[in-house]
Formats: structure tokens, sequence, C-alpha cells
């Protein structure tokens, strides 16, 4: 029944149906489970070397032991005010989807027991306390997850113990070290362009790997523009659209109603930062004035042709 403990039996029907690549889903749908019962198992009771029935049905037995009866002495304590056994069902979820990403599976348990506790940092006793794994397991995800910048130490209130923090920034962080590595990959492939001479084939496929991620790279950078800034660009976008013509800077800020800086500033971002008006493009007149056209890389040669071609009647 669905609310039961997983058997020895229900076990080895996992690690077949596993071996014979079928997701959490369709396994979850054959033994009458939830989806999250067959990912919380995998993450728990599978190793680096797979998930083997035998193994998870010792390792389960081991841990029941260890609680002793439901309620019980020795009963698990509660983690930040909730029931252990939930929070740690629900780490070993997220932890599994985590590994998709790329984590180690360590990496990923430890990543998401920090950010998922109350105080958005822990010691490495208590993420060992907490996720039940020897020390030095702990000290490799640690380890793995500083080099990707996604956890920073800090010493305690006591200054005895360092404690691994998730900071509110952490997306950011992360977010900017992935630019960065998309940037040296396009630097590297146009690089290889030239390498192997403009026309041949290797060179094709470089040049168009180089602008792939030249584009993720250039989408992914905000820089130091602010959500303000971005929505001013749009605006200036949507005034030059509106009017149909070209128009000085006087003239944008007093139909804006800006301060002539304030216009200034959102010039000067999509200056920097040509991809916030994708697919459009912010250029200048002969006479200073502002124009905005299509991007000329989204269209082909072809393509512009044939749109400027006359319509037939």
């Amino acid at each position: 029944m669905p609310g039961a403990r997983l058997t020895h039996e229900d076990r080895r029907m996992i690690a077949a149906w596993l071996a014979e690549g079928l997701g959490y889903a369709e396994i979850a749908r054959r033994l009458g489970r939830p989806t999250s019962t067959i990912s919380r198992e995998v993450a728990r009771n599978g190793l680096h070397g797979g998930y083997l029935a035998d193994r998870a049905q010792q390792a389960a037995g081991r841990r029941a032991r260890r609680r002793g009866p439901a309620g019980g002495p020795d009963a698990e304590p509660p983690i930040d005010g909730r029931p252990s056994e939930e929070v740690r069902g629900y780490v070993d979820e997220l932890a599994t989807l985590l590994a998709g990403t790329g984590l180690t599976r360590m990496a990923s348990r430890v990543f998401a027991c920090l950010i998922t506790s109350d105080a958005g940092s822990l010691t490495a006793a208590e993420l060992v306390r907490r996720l039940q794994v020897s020390p030095a397991s702990v000290s490799k995800a640690i380890a793995a997850l500083e080099a990707i910048e996604l956890l920073r130490r800090e010493p305690d209130s006591r200054g005895r113990r360092e404690r691994y923090v998730v900071g509110d920034d952490v997306w950011r962080r992360a977010w900017r070290a992935d630019t960065g590595a998309h940037a040296e990959v396009a630097k590297a492939a146009r690089r290889g362009a030239g390498v192997f001479g403009a026309g041949t084939p290797a060179a094709i496929r470089l040049e168009r790997m180089g602008r792939f991620f030249a584009q993720i790279s250039e989408q992914m950078d905000g820089g130091d523009l602010t959500e303000a800034l971005v929505l001013d660009v749009l605006t200036v976008l949507a005034a030059l659209v509106h009017a149909g013509r070209p128009l000085t800077g006087d003239e944008l800020a007093a139909a804006l109603d800006w301060p002539r800086g304030r216009l200034a500033a959102a010039v000067d971002a999509v200056g920097r930062r040509p991809i916030i008006a994708d697919p459009l493009a912010l250029e200048r007149t002969g006479s200073g004035a502002y124009t905005v056209m299509a991007r000329p890389d989204r269209l082909s040669p072809g393509q512009r042709a044939a749109l400027s071609k006359p319509r037939t009647a």
C-alpha cells in the first residue's frame, strides 16, 4: 500500500527497472507509490556503483534500528522544528534533482541540506549528523561546492568552528561563474576557427559554436544593470517605435518627462549591453538623433532581401 515502507521485493523491482532505463515516475506508477518515494529511495540508498536492492535493504534496516520504535526514546529529533524524516525525505528529493544539473550526488545533498536549513548555514558536524555520512564525504562535497562558489566559510559566533553558508547572492555568483565559462568557450572556438582556416568544415562549425556561446554569455552577463535601468532602456525603445521617426536626446527627454541624465544612463546602458534591446538596436543618425532598427544578426542576408522585396498584387 502507498503509505507502507518499501519491502525488499520492492527494492529488487526498483533496481531491475532502473537497469532497464525506466524513470522514477514510471517506476512509481508500477509500484503504486508517489514519485517522490522512489526518488528519495534512490538518492538515499544508491551509491556511485548504482542502486543495488540488497545494499539498499541493509541500509534501510540500519537506519530503522538507529531510529528505534516510532516516537520512542531513540526516535530522531526534529530538524528546525520539523519532523526529521519529512525533512530528510525532501532533502534527498531535491538533491536528486540537483544531481541532474552536474553536481555530484554528495555535493547535491550537502547543498540541499544547507539551503533548507533555517539559518542557511551549518557546521561540518551538523552536516554529518543530518546526512548520516562520513566527515570525509562532507569535506569533499564542501570543496566541490566552494570551487563553483555555491557556498562560503564563516566562523561561528564563538570563533571555534567554521560554518558553511549559502548566501543570499548565491545564484548571482553562480550565474556569473557560468557566464565567464561561456565567454571563454566562445573565445576558444573563435581562435580554433583561425587555426583550421576560414571556410574549412571545422572552422565553420567552430564559428557557429563561438557565436552560440558568445550570445549565451552576452545574455547572461547583466553586469551592473539594475531592473530599473533595463526598464528605462525598454521605455526609450518603445518611445522611438511609437514616434516612428528619429528623435534627439532633448526631444526624447522632454517627451518622457525625464531628466537628461536619466536618458543618458539608459542610452549608455544599451550601448554597453546591446542584448537588452534585442531584437532591436539603438542607433544614432548623422545628425545625432536616435532611431531603432532590427538587429542585423537576427536576420540572414537572404531573409532581409526577401523582406525588402515589394509586395506583389
